[in-house]
């Protein structure tokens, strides 16, 4: 509850409305258009590195795919503000998944199992060991992300939200924290070392017995000085009396 006006943009319907929709429709189609058109492009009337031309419809569709779940996967990686070992495990885990199941419906094994289902043996291995599907994939992958990233970099440099701002803020202060707990253990550290040096040096009490402290005068005590003082006080009080007598 340290920042209450958090809650606002969901009581407002402010996360989910008209304006909001269209913008995810806007990317989804385009997100459409870059995985289709840049293979499509690449792959159209082009030939392998062993000279064998790779412009079949499953290599074309292996590679679709394969920058699909590579897309996707990033854009879950930026709309991610938290890192746990939980949504790592699922990140990296559903990429995982993706290419066991892709070379497993490719193997012989499903083939012979199922024959008319499965004809594509060997084929995703054969695509996805070529440099250029691999670059196809790259540059399908930059083309789908980088508006996005540029849009959140300007709208939170330019327009933060109340969610930006916070989250700048509990940055900084992670940042602030670790210099100040160093900064409290260097004083602390310091505290007991002069308190330890002031606990071992040497005190008053000499200089208190000693007597050093007191004035003297003509290695006079300051008693004999006071009755020096007093007496000569009364007789040039008595010497005056008797003048004016």
């Amino acid at each position: 509850m340290d920042y209450a006006k958090l809650y606002e943009p969901g009581q407002l319907n402010l996360l989910f409305n008209k304006h909001t929709f269209f913008i995810c429709i806007a990317h989804g189609v385009y997100t459409s258009f870059a995985l289709f058109f840049i293979p499509y492009g690449a792959f159209y009337n082009t030939a392998g590195e062993d000279g064998k031309h790779i412009a079949d419809y499953q290599s074309f569709a292996v590679t679709v795919a394969t920058s699909l779940v590579i897309v996707v996967s990033v854009q879950i990686a930026l709309d991610t503000s938290y890192w746990t070992a939980i949504n790592r495990f699922f990140i990296l885990g559903s990429i995982a998944v993706y290419f066991a199941i892709l070379f497993a419906m490719h193997s012989d094994g499903i083939f012979v199992i199922f024959p008319n289902h499965f004809p594509f043996v060997g084929n995703a291995r054969n695509s996805l060991s070529q440099i250029s599907v691999w670059l196809v994939i790259l540059l399908t992958t930059v083309v789908s992300v980088m508006p996005v990233i540029t849009f959140r970099f300007l709208k939170e440099d330019l327009n933060p939200t109340l969610t930006d701002q916070v989250r700048k803020l509990q940055k900084a202060r992670r940042k602030q924290k670790p210099l100040q707990n160093y900064m409290r253990r260097v004083y602390r550290r310091n505290s007991r070392r002069s308190a330890y040096a002031f606990s071992h040096q040497e005190g008053f009490g000499e200089l208190i017995t000693s007597g050093k402290n007191i004035t003297m005068h003509n290695s006079i005590s300051w008693i004999e000085n006071l009755r020096k003082k007093t007496a000569e006080t009364v007789n040039s009080f008595s010497s005056d009396r008797t003048v004016k007598l």
